[in-house]
């Protein structure tokens, strides 16, 4: 299987990315990797990290894509930058699975959708990042962030999308499906929301459980939660964003007197148990589901292990019939 992968954008570019495609392929035999970008700097790091084998290839792209740049004109004016050239080589290769890239999500979103392609009957791919539940699972946000504005239909289309993710990749049999409200109540939420659930409820390709309000996210009740692209990215960052407030808030405290100190020594093992669990970059990237090919967003922020495990991802959607049971779900609902 060959995957490649952007090497610059990121926010540790490209040491991260280089580093997490090592460690990828002493994960996997029967994988091959692309590295795109700066053809020295990449084989600087390669050499840094003492790699000699035979599965990594780089493709030279000089050009980086930054948040500043506006996503048509990137995709336009940029050709040579190492995520045009890595969606490039994905859409003229039939060999090349998928992509994983940290770089601008905006132009990421535009790239795939106009040169990649969606699967038939699908309107608008969807990001779907996962999160750690209370219980010790997770739980995918299907939309986070891809599109702002959405219609009842592209709804349901991301609980087909997400509920095929969730099984073909991590092994979730019948995953449930709720739709992000203000209120659990079936006539809860605004004119999407209401005209929405009952085509949710009569869906027989997924296992729709009714609203959730957000404070149920992390609660292990949902394996799948679907909204559209502003609710749901406001969800996830400001869950993300309130994990790390209480961690900085409980390593403030315990420094703040003796006893609090001793004590935390005695349960540092726990508390580091707790800070893994509670690290997003734990939980790879967000799939942008919808897509002929497998792409997959890190976070800007990726580290060499977070880069690793988007790479797991996409290894994983590509090895399995995904795409074959979302047309199949599909074909099925039109019918």
């Amino acid at each position: 299987m060959k995957i490649i992968i952007d090497c610059f954008g990121g926010d540790k570019s490209p040491s991260a990315n280089v580093e997490g495609a090592v460690r990828a392929v002493a994960e996997h035999d029967d994988l091959r990797l692309i590295l795109t970008g700066d053809e020295n700097t990449i084989q600087t790091e390669l050499d840094r990290l003492g790699y000699t084998g035979d599965r990594i290839e780089i493709v030279h792209a000089p050009e980086v894509i930054t948040g500043e740049d506006k996503p048509t004109d990137a995709i336009r004016l940029k050709r040579e930058s190492s995520m045009i050239k890595a969606i490039t080589m994905l859409r003229k290769e039939p060999d090349i699975a998928g992509v994983v890239s940290t770089g601008a999500t905006g132009a990421l979103i535009a790239a795939a959708t106009l040169r990649i392609g969606r699967i038939r009957g699908i309107r608008r791919p969807a990001f779907c990042p996962l999160l750690p539940t209370m219980d010790g699972g997770m739980v995918g946000i299907c939309d986070s962030g891809a599109n702002v504005d959405i219609t009842p239909e592209m709804l349901l289309h991301q609980a087909i999308l997400g509920t095929a993710y969730l099984r073909n990749v991590y092994g979730i049999e019948s995953p449930r499906v709720a739709l992000l409200n203000v209120g659990v109540e079936s006539e809860k939420g605004d004119d999407l929301r209401k005209t929405a659930y009952p085509m949710l409820k009569a869906c027989d390709s997924i296992r729709f459980v009714g609203n959730m309000e957000s404070r149920d996210l992390l609660s292990g009740k949902y394996d799948l939660v679907v909204c559209d692209g502003f609710s749901g990215n406001v969800l996830v960052k400001t869950t993300e964003g309130t994990a790390l407030e209480l961690l900085k808030k409980l390593k403030k405290d315990i420094y703040s007197k003796t006893i609090y100190k001793i004590g935390a020594l005695l349960m540092k093992k726990m508390f580091m148990e707790e800070k893994e669990f509670m690290n997003y970059h734990n939980y790879g990237g967000s799939v942008l589901l919808g897509c002929e090919k497998t792409i997959v967003k890190g976070h800007g922020s990726s580290d060499a292990n977070a880069v690793r495990i988007c790479i797991d991802q996409a290894y994983k959607m590509s090895a399995g019939a995904m795409n074959a049971e979302i047309e199949a779900a599909l074909m099925k609902l039109q019918g």
